[in-house]
């Protein structure tokens, strides 16, 4: 249940990168400063909690044993994630990009076959593959279904085209994040703490983001003083605070796939934090009554999976 908490409070710090995007971009700086401004604060943010925590040093020796799989892993973890939901912005308001990132809770659950997990049994620990639980899955399927009711109210409100596009950048972000998740937490196996981990992601993963500012800056000049300072509270509150507290969650249970997943159900909250801070700050809010029914079958989902959660433990 504490991992389940955890995952609540990193989704309250992940949902004001959405809010704060949304803002970028109708203020009108470009995406690819939004996304690559925020892991270029990190690094240095990150670096200074890790030197004060004294351990600095596992990472270097960690990324030298395995290179290749940092750099490709950490990539499609913070690169293929973030890089969609930041352009995302450029079609959908913010709630609707939170909205349409909960698929990550399926896309977590369908990727469990492909990872294996440890655990006790009165043999000794046996390894054995991932299975899809049926449980979170239906719950899963409810939420993802008020996702859907959210979805079909905001095209009533915009072209359906850029609907679309909005919508299947989103789904590669949502993918991305729990394969590159999964996969280094499989390449570190427990060796480096989150704060460690989201540090030497954020390193492995800067040539992604040097190649794209390359192009932001030949193609569409330099950000914004205010775009700048904005990408600089997303990268403190959701690329810091939101991402160590979630590998923390997720590193508490990775032996478990019922509870991991339950813990990657927990962003389902990034959807209502989201939609408060842009009612607070952009004035937007749900106008229909598909909108809100969908909003209930999110909550209501996600109140269920910390109860299974609870149980289980």
């Amino acid at each position: 249940m504490k991992a389940v908490l955890i995952g609540v409070m990193a989704a309250f710090f992940f949902a004001s990168s959405f809010v704060l995007n949304r803002s970028m971009e109708v203020g009108g700086g470009h995406w690819i400063w939004s996304s690559a401004l925020r892991y270029f604060f990190m690094v240095p943010l990150l670096v200074i909690l890790v030197l004060l925590r004294g351990n600095l040093t596992p990472i270097w020796k960690e990324m030298r044993r395995q290179p290749g799989r940092w750099l490709l892993w950490s990539t499609v973890g913070f690169g293929l994630f973030y890089a969609p939901l930041c352009a995302s912005a450029v079609y959908s308001p913010a709630w609707l990009t939170a909205a349409g990132f909960q698929t990550t809770i399926l896309a977590g659950m369908l990727l469990s076959p492909l990872f294996f997990f440890v655990h006790q049994t009165p043999d000794g620990l046996v390894r054995e593959r991932g299975r899809i639980p049926r449980s979170v899955l239906l719950i899963a399927i409810m939420m993802l279904l008020g996702i859907g009711l959210m979805q079909l109210g905001q095209i009533h409100n915009s072209p359906a085209q850029a609907s679309w596009q909005g919508i299947a950048l989103i789904l590669i972000g949502a993918i991305a994040y729990p394969l590159g998740n999964r996969k280094m937490m499989e390449v570190c196996d427990g060796r480096l703490d989150a704060f460690q981990r989201t540090l030497g992601m954020s390193i492995a993963s800067l040539p992604f983001w040097i190649l794209l500012s390359v192009i932001g800056l030949l193609q569409h000049g330099p950000p914004a003083g205010g775009q700048t300072f904005q990408a600089l509270l997303v990268a403190l509150f959701s690329g810091v605070i939101a991402t160590v507290l979630f590998f923390g969650a997720t590193d508490r249970v990775r032996h478990h796939p019922a509870r991991l997943a339950a813990v990657e159900a927990t962003q389902s909250l990034e959807v209502v934090f989201t939609l408060l801070g842009e009612w607070l700050l952009l004035g937007v809010i749900l106008t229909s009554l598909g909108m809100w029914t969908g909003m209930v079958l999110v909550i209501g989902g996600m109140v269920v999976n910390a109860w299974l959660s609870a149980r289980s433990n």
